[in-house]
């Protein structure tokens, strides 16, 4: 496999994300975690809890989030079991990987299965128990990830609010996020907004460009863009709900590069645009009208193509990068990925050319890095004679990574 100097484009901006996994021709994790670090991204969100992936990012400094599957949220609200699942998937990598929040299901609350409804905040309090047990909680929060189908309404953003058929199940959801002091997490896509109605949806509203916005006629509060106006009638819903004190970060948004002949806007160009725009609002710490001075937090979807996933050509094609490691499309931000060649089964040939970065305060980071991967990589595959034929090569530190 090889990453070889392919312009790539997010240097570190604050924004997490989504390393989704579904897929079958994605690079190993050790090498993921060498594109990270060599972005500067330090959050990335599973859907599950991956133990190569936490194993690879050991001593990366880089913050995860993971995930019980909608799956298994019925078996957490059994004490033994939930406390068996953060010992197994939790407990042994920290404080090596730095996992800071485990989501205890993804959009629940938007499919017909009342029982894991239901079931979800028992869930959640029994795996905060267990975390609590161990001495964890502190440094773990709990939450769920929800999709804007739990709105009533959403418009204008003040009038925000939840669904009725929910609200025996926010109730004590909500309650939970006040007591534990963790993040209700919503996955919003102004995409979906547009592709619904491309007539009377402005693209230049979904995608950050200069329009004429909108005023909330209640709080005459003006919005430049339909994110903003999403979070913050999510803000709304919750405050009807008697909170004001739960914090709303995004845990899912994005743009697809290609979609089908009926899915409206699904370009490159219409993505690069909507990722430009959104980091550069994170680096500017915005705040929605609503919170203006908390900035917003947001994991961006997603991190590669993701071939194997079902429905809509769309749902393809969220990735900021192809498997191979080259960029789907440029939003503007310049550095340079690691050359990483790994020879053929036969031979075991590892290699790892020197390569300039942008990033003067990752030199020795990176170098570090690569050079445990390669030597890893050594480790596992050379063996008997082949080991005594195998080579590694690597830039000095003094001389190749001046700036």
């Amino acid at each position: 496999m090889c990453y070889s100097g392919q312009v790539v484009e997010i240097t570190g901006l604050g924004v997490g994300i989504n390393y989704g996994q579904i897929a079958n021709n994605l690079p190993s994790p050790s090498r993921v975690v060498v594109l990270l670090r060599s972005l500067n991204i330090n959050r990335v969100k599973l859907y599950d809890a991956d133990q190569n992936v936490l194993q690879a990012f050991s001593n990366a400094n880089v913050e995860f989030i993971v995930g019980v599957g909608n799956e298994d949220v019925l078996n957490m609200t059994d004490p033994t079991k939930a406390q068996a699942w953060v010992k197994q998937h939790v407990q042994p990598h920290l404080p090596q990987t730095k996992i800071t929040c485990i989501t205890v299901g993804n959009e629940v609350f938007s499919s017909n299965n009342t029982e894991v409804m239901s079931n979800v905040v028992p869930a959640m309090q029994n795996i905060n128990k267990a975390l609590d047990s161990m001495g964890l909680s502190q440094q773990v929060n709990v939450s769920t990830a929800h999709s804007l189908s739990v709105l009533a309404n959403s418009f204008p953003p003040s009038s925000g609010t939840f669904r009725e058929d929910l609200a025996q199940y926010m109730e004590p959801l909500l309650e939970f996020h006040s007591e534990t002091k963790s993040p209700f997490l919503l996955n919003a896509y102004p995409y979906f907004a547009y592709k619904g109605n491309p007539n009377e949806v402005s693209l230049d509203y979904v995608l950050f460009r200069p329009n004429q916005g909108i005023v909330d006629p209640i709080t005459n509060l003006s919005y430049d863009n339909m994110l903003y106006a999403q979070i913050d009638a999510v803000y709304s819903a919750i405050k009807v709900m008697g909170h004001s004190d739960i914090e709303v970060k995004i845990s899912e948004t994005g743009w697809p590069s290609q979609g089908d002949f009926d899915e409206a806007g699904a370009t490159a160009e219409n993505a690069g645009i909507y990722n430009m725009n959104l980091l550069k609002r994170v680096e500017e710490k915005q705040g929605t009208p609503i919170k203006p001075s908390v900035p917003i937090d947001v994991f961006v979807f997603a991190l590669f193509n993701e071939d194997l996933k079902p429905g809509p050509t769309s749902e393809r094609n969220y990735g900021l990068f192809y498997p191979d490691g080259k960029s789907v499309y440029n939003i503007g931000l310049q550095g340079y990925l690691p050359e990483l060649i790994v020879g053929s089964a036969s031979g075991f040939p590892i290699k790892v050319s020197k390569r300039y970065y942008r990033f003067s305060d990752l030199h020795f980071g990176i170098y570090d890095l690569l050079l445990r991967t390669a030597c890893k990589y050594n480790n596992d595959h050379l063996r008997g004679e082949d080991q005594e034929n195998g080579t590694l090569e690597a830039p000095s530190r003094s001389s190749d990574f001046s700036s």
